[in-house]
């Protein structure tokens, strides 16, 4: 069954980040469906339903309690279930560790956190507009970090 929506989950400890979040594909009004969950533990327990709608993409803070999202990636990409999923790390940090880690631990793509509404609703805009399933067969560790 086809969907008219892009089916997004972001996974952010912080109440702020996460209506700033929602509220930029509000007003980009592109056919998304957005769901998002406080901490790891959460994410993966909704993701770990049987009849769960999987996204089309997942957004990952690194830096969450309980459980981060390094440990979430690491989950993620060791069971074949959530290989259609496309990973973005949505995190503060811009460490080259944690790109690094990120990257060979099998995520799509890595975005600093933009320091304004106007350039996150961009980010956002751009990441949904990527087709995945193309995007990554040319992954290398040069275009992994979105800059824009």
């Amino acid at each position: 069954m086809a969907s008219n929506y892009t089916h997004i989950i972001l996974a952010d400890d912080d109440e702020d980040d996460r209506m700033f979040f929602t509220d930029a594909f509000d007003e980009l009004k592109i056919g998304t469906k957005v769901a998002t969950f406080p901490d790891g533990i959460a994410l993966m327990d909704y993701l770990n339903q049987s009849d769960a709608e999987l996204p089309s993409i997942l957004f990952l803070d690194l830096n969450m309690p309980r459980k981060n999202g390094k440990e979430c990636l690491k989950e993620i990409r060791q069971n074949s279930r959530f290989n259609s999923v496309a990973v973005a790390i949505y995190s503060t940090s811009a460490s080259e560790e944690d790109i690094e880690d990120t990257f060979v631990q099998g995520a799509n793509v890595y975005i600093k956190k933009p320091s304004s509404f106007k350039k996150l609703k961009n980010v956002l805009s751009s990441v949904v507009a990527t087709n995945w399933q193309y995007e990554t067969s040319g992954l290398n560790r040069d275009n992994f970090l979105l800059r824009l």
